[in-house]
């Protein structure tokens, strides 16, 4: 199991395929897997049936798990995509730090 630098409801870029360049809200992440699921990034279509008596089947639009490689997160302060730096406070905890503008993430 690798360790991720992305958590859950980070805002992060794509950096390369399909949605290059689009911002989303990472919804969930799949360590094992390396992965990670944003919102509105990868959108697969996914044909399914209906089960129960008066539900409806169709095409429905999901996110699609991406490589937690493929984004880079975006400080909430300057604006810019960064690797998050670590630092270890005062009281012994630890703080994610942006690297452009040093400001705690």
């Amino acid at each position: 199991m690798t360790k991720l630098n992305i958590r859950k409801d980070d805002t992060v870029i794509v950096l390369s395929g399909k949605d290059r360049g689009k911002k989303g809200k990472v919804m969930r992440t799949v360590p094992d897997d390396n992965k990670v699921i944003v919102e509105g990034i990868n959108m697969v279509s996914r044909h399914t049936k209906p089960r129960k008596q008066g539900e409806e089947g169709g095409i429905l639009q999901k996110e699609a798990p991406i490589y937690a490689g493929k984004v880079m997160r975006v400080c909430p302060k300057c604006g810019k995509p960064t690797r998050p730096a670590h630092q270890i406070l005062a009281d012994g905890s630890k703080a994610r730090l942006c690297k452009k503008c040093g400001e705690t993430i």
